[in-house]
């Protein structure tokens, strides 16, 4: 009986079926998080487009637009981000898969979203363009398209950045609901290296207006040459880099068509140009003109040019007789015209007539600079 017992003693101490251990629970799946969330409307198409992970990594992440076409991303070094690697369209939907891979198995997770389909969008010019090397005086000037409302004139300067080397201070000017202009307070320094990015894609200028396209200019400052016409002396010096190059017998706007007085800037050159009276409201009946001259170089929009005139070969350096231009002889407009190029600087003093107005082509140095800085 005592056997028995120390039996039943060992075998009631192996039965009930527990270890002693709880079962390990089951691995918690990772969770992906989506900006924008899914559902959103009117995101922009340059905001941020990210997915993020927490509790694994991201195995592959596509996203996509209605017609499946696939937009570039990448995936951060630590496996924990993906975002979007160039910019979306308007008025696109797209999907965002993403499968992240933790200790169990993958998980993948989709959000939808639609961007913005803006009412207007603007498009905005620019002078001077890429690549191209100016003179001094040249204003960097902008121009925002007649075809949509205009600008917020804050939000549409804080989408064009103007970078220099060496560094200039500068500031903005609107002289009208689309146009505005930078530039800084003195004449630029010679070899000056400007950056021009003009980032308005995905950004709303104004309620319901959107920037159409980013655009970009590097541009470079050549020599410093300015033309100084004196209509009392009936000369103009040429200087290049504080060098005197040249004095000049010139023939400036009579008194009945005086030029403006001012700092005029290089805007176009033409190797013949038809000089039309008409198209400033002076009829050819009427004490006007329709004359092609030769070695044309426009300063104002309103209609004055350095250009040759033969004609006045025997007043050249001794009066004033033209409509405003500046007349020279053949062979020194020749000279001029090869010399200058756009935003070179001509400034006019003693001419009888009024100062260049600001509006009038670049008459942007005719501003004091503490008025400059208000803005507009």
């Amino acid at each position: 009986m005592v056997v028995l017992g120390w039996v039943a003693v060992l075998l009631g101490g192996c039965s009930g079926g527990g270890t002693g251990v709880a079962p390990s629970a089951a691995p918690a799946a990772p969770t992906v998080r989506f900006t924008p969330q899914d559902g959103a409307k009117d995101v922009s198409p340059t905001g941020e487009i990210t997915a993020s992970v927490t509790g694994g990594r991201i195995a592959e992440a596509v996203l996509t637009n209605a017609d499946g076409k696939r937009v570039e991303g990448r995936v951060a070094p630590d496996g924990a981000t993906w975002s979007a690697a160039e910019p979306l369209g308007y008025g696109k939907s797209y999907t965002l898969s993403v499968t992240a891979q933790g200790q169990g198995a993958p998980v993948t997770t989709q959000s939808s979203f639609t961007t913005v389909d803006p009412e207007h969008q603007t498009f905005v010019s620019m002078n001077p363009l890429d690549g191209q090397t100016v003179g001094v005086g040249q204003p960097l000037a902008f121009y925002f398209s007649s075809d949509a409302p205009p600008p917020d004139k804050k939000r549409a300067e804080e989408a064009i950045r103007v970078t220099t080397e060496p560094k200039v201070e500068g500031a903005f000017h609107w002289f009208n609901d689309r146009e505005v202009h930078w530039r800084p307070e003195q004449y630029w320094k010679p070899g000056t290296k400007v950056t021009v990015d003009v980032g308005v894609y995905g950004r709303e200028l104004a309620d319901g207006v959107w920037g159409q396209q980013d655009r970009r200019a590097a541009i470079t400052i050549g020599d410093r040459v300015v033309l100084r016409a004196d209509g009392a002396s009936h000369q103009m010096q040429v200087e290049k880099n504080g060098q005197v190059l040249r004095t000049i017998p010139v023939a400036l706007g009579k008194p009945s068509f005086p030029s403006n007085n001012g700092v005029h800037v290089v805007t176009e050159h033409h190797q013949t140009k038809v000089m039309d009276s008409s198209t400033f409201g002076l009829p050819i009946g009427q004490g006007g003109y329709r004359t092609e001259v030769k070695w044309a170089v426009r300063i104002s929009n309103g209609g004055e040019f350095l250009h040759a005139a033969p004609w006045a070969a025997g007043d050249l350096g001794r009066r004033n007789v033209s409509h405003g231009c500046i007349n020279m002889t053949d062979a020194d407009a020749k000279w001029v015209f090869d010399l200058l190029k756009k935003g070179d600087v001509v400034e006019i003093t003693n001419a009888g007539g009024p100062n260049l107005r600001s509006w009038d082509g670049f008459g942007d140095w005719q501003i004091p600079w503490e008025q400059w800085v208000q803005g507009s």
